[in-house]
C-alpha cells in the first residue's frame, strides 16, 4: 500500500458483515496503550522531545513483519479530507486527527491493524475484526505488542503494570470494545436498561466513533472503562459475557416484535428502504438511521433484494470524508447531502 488513495474502493475488514454473531455485532476492536521508557509522556513533552520520540517510534514499528507493505504517515502531512477518511475507517481517533503535529500513523496493508504514534500515549496499538471475535482480535494485537517490545522499551512498573498517560489505562493498557446494532432494544425503550446494566459491570457505552461520539442509527460501542487491577483475561471474559447477554436480549426482542408487531416493523423498514432509493438530498445522520432500519429488515428476512455487505459499504462510503475523497474535492454540507443521495441510489440500483 503506497498511499491513502490505495484504500479507495476497498472494504474495511470490520465492515465485511462476517464473523460470529455478525447479524448484531458489527466489529470487535482491541487497543493497547504503551509508552517508551525514559521518554516524557506526550502532553508533558516539548516539541523537540515529541519529534525525537516519534522518530524512535517509527524506527521500531518499521521492523515489525505485520507492517510489511503497510502505510507510514506523518499526520501533519495528511490532508484534512484524508484525515477524516481515516477516522471514518476507524484507523485513527478524532483526537489524533484534530491535532496532527508531532504525530504518526501506521496501517497494515489489510487495515486490520493500525498504530497511532504520539496520541495520548506514545503508542496506541489497535486491531479490528468483523463480528464478535474477541479471542482472535486479542491474539493479533498481543502478538504485535510482543514483537514491538523487542524493538521499543516500554515504560513498565512491577507494581502498577504498563504506565500510561491516563490512570484508567494503567495496568494492562487494554481497551476492548464491541460495536453492536441494537434497533429492537432501541425501539422498545430498553437501551437505558442496557446502559445501567453494563455500567454496573465496569463497562461503558459510546457512539459509532467511540469516546465523545453520539449514538447514531442504533449503533453502540460497549467497552471496558478501566484496566488497572484487572488482567487481560478478566477484561476480555467480562466483555464477552456481557456482549453475549446483550445479543441474546436483542435477538429475543426482535422475535417478540416479529410475532406481535410484524406489520408495523415491516412498514417502517420499507418506508426507510423507499426513502433511500428515492431521496435526492439526505444527511449523514438520516442515512445512518435509514440504513439501520433496512439492515434490520435484511436480518429479519423482510428485505430480500439487498445484502448486508452492500449496506455496510454504503454506510462507510457515504460518510463526509469518503464522499469528498471519492469526488476528489472538498464539498459543502449541502453538496455532500446531494452527493450522498446520488451515491445511495446508484448503489441500490436506482436512478
Amino acid at each position: 500500500m503506497n498511499s491513502i488513495d490505495d484504500m479507495m474502493g476497498k472494504h474495511s475488514v470490520w465492515l465485511s458483515g462476517e464473523g460470529p454473531k455478525a447479524h448484531i455485532v458489527i466489529s470487535t476492536r482491541i487497543r493497547l496503550a504503551r509508552n517508551l521508557e525514559g521518554h516524557c509522556f506526550f502532553h508533558r513533552a516539548d516539541d523537540k522531545q515529541r519529534d525525537a520520540t516519534l522518530e524512535k517510534l517509527f524506527k521500531g514499528v518499521k521492523k515489525c513483519a505485520r507492517f510489511k507493505d503497510g502505510l507510514f504517515l506523518l499526520v501533519k502531512d495528511v490532508a484534512e479530507v484524508d484525515r477524516a477518511f481515516l477516522v471514518e475507517r476507524h484507523l485513527m481517533s478524532r483526537e489524533h486527527e484534530a491535532e496532527p503535529a508531532h504525530k504518526g500513523l501506521v496501517i497494515s496493508k489489510d487495515e486490520s491493524v493500525s498504530v497511532m504514534l504520539n496520541e495520548e500515549d506514545h503508542l496506541r496499538i489497535q486491531g479490528i475484526k468483523s463480528g464478535l471475535d474477541i479471542v482472535d482480535t486479542w491474539k493479533m494485537v498481543d502478538d504485535l505488542d510482543t514483537e514491538l517490545s523487542q524493538y521499543l522499551p516500554f515504560a513498565y512498573s512491577s507494581k502498577f503494570g504498563y504506565l500510561t498517560s491516563c490512570p484508567t489505562n494503567t495496568g494492562t493498557g487494554l481497551r476492548a470494545s464491541v460495536m453492536l446494532h441494537l434497533p429492537a432494544l432501541e425501539m422498545t425503550d430498553q437501551i437505558e436498561n442496557v446502559y445501567d446494566a453494563v455500567s454496573k459491570l465496569g463497562l461503558t457505552i459510546r457512539g459509532f466513533y467511540g469516546e465523545g461520539s453520539e449514538t447514531t442509527g442504533n449503533f453502540f460501542q460497549i467497552s471496558n472503562q478501566v484496566s488497572l487491577g484487572h488482567s487481560e483475561t478478566d477484561i476480555l471474559d467480562n466483555l464477552e459475557r456481557v456482549i453475549n447477554k446483550v445479543v441474546a436480549k436483542e435477538e429475543d426482542t426482535r422475535t417478540f416484535l416479529m410475532h406481535n408487531k410484524k406489520s408495523e416493523i415491516a412498514d417502517n423498514i420499507f418506508r426507510s428502504y423507499g426513502t433511500l432509493k428515492s431521496a435526492r438530498i439526505i444527511t449523514s445522520r438520516e442515512a445512518i438511521k435509514l440504513l439501520s432500519s433496512v439492515r434490520l429488515g435484511v436480518d429479519l428476512g423482510v428485505v430480500k433484494d439487498v445484502n448486508k455487505s452492500l449496506l455496510n459499504e454504503i454506510l462507510l462510503v457515504t460518510q463526509p470524508g469518503h464522499l469528498q475523497k471519492n469526488g476528489g474535492q472538498e464539498l459543502t454540507p449541502y453538496e455532500r447531502d446531494i452527493k450522498r443521495a446520488d451515491m445511495i441510489r446508484e448503489k441500490l440500483g436506482e436512478k
